[in-house]
């Protein structure tokens, strides 16, 4: 589900969104492929989590996001922490929430966790019933007007908290070879000499006619 971009334009500036939330929109846009609710509330969700830590995007900054949907993006987006870089990790709880931290030699890091907040949202009847998964909004002939809402809404349909956040240490590893497909593998990620996906748990399967390159 998305809006073309033009009308996210207007809706924009019918709302009197600040310069910065709109260039953050933008990137994320273009980045993700399209405008979904999720994806916009995430933008939000990060510019409250970087005003209360008194941090900028351009820092260094790590980031958990508790669903892989939508807010990921916003995160990497925004803050550059990305899965790639090993500065955000996705754990999922089912709950529509980012953390941003500092770096930290300590085994705890000063965080902000910033969550959709179920009592503020029931405020704005169309966006709580997508975000609610609410069978009804699928049912309703004005649906976009969910977007109306997410605007006017800002980030009032936010809360957010101090956390203390566990700092992962750093794995140490040495890559083994795969006593069945030859690969290297970390040597965590090897059991019995044998892989994890040659164990049973690949995402793939070989075609018949497969050659090796």
């Amino acid at each position: 589900m998305g809006i073309p971009v033009d009308k996210l334009e207007t809706l924009m500036d019918n709302y009197g969104t600040e310069e910065r939330i709109k260039e953050y929109i933008r990137r994320c846009v273009s980045f993700h492929g399209f405008a979904p609710p999720g994806l916009l509330i995430g933008v939000f969700m990060v510019d409250l989590a970087l005003e209360k830590l008194g941090a900028n995007p351009n820092e260094k900054l790590y980031a958990v996001a508790e669903t892989p949907k939508c807010a990921p993006d916003a995160v990497q987006v925004v803050t550059s922490a990305t899965m790639g870089n090993s500065r955000l990790r996705i754990i999922e709880t089912g709950k529509f929430s980012i953390t941003l931290n500092r770096g930290s030699t300590e085994e705890r890091a000063d965080g902000i966790r910033v969550y959709v907040d179920a009592t503020k949202i029931r405020r704005y009847p169309m966006l709580n019933l997508w975000y609610t998964n609410d069978p009804r909004y699928e049912r309703v002939a004005e649906r976009d007007r969910v977007y109306d809402e997410i605007f006017e809404a800002g980030r009032s349909i936010l809360s957010w908290v101090r956390v203390k956040v566990s700092v992962p240490k750093k794995a140490v590893w040495q890559a083994v070879q795969c006593a069945v497909c030859k690969e290297m593998v970390p040597d965590y990620l090897i059991e019995d000499g044998v892989c994890t996906s040659c164990a049973g748990t690949s995402y793939y399967e070989k075609s018949a006619d497969a050659l090796h390159q």
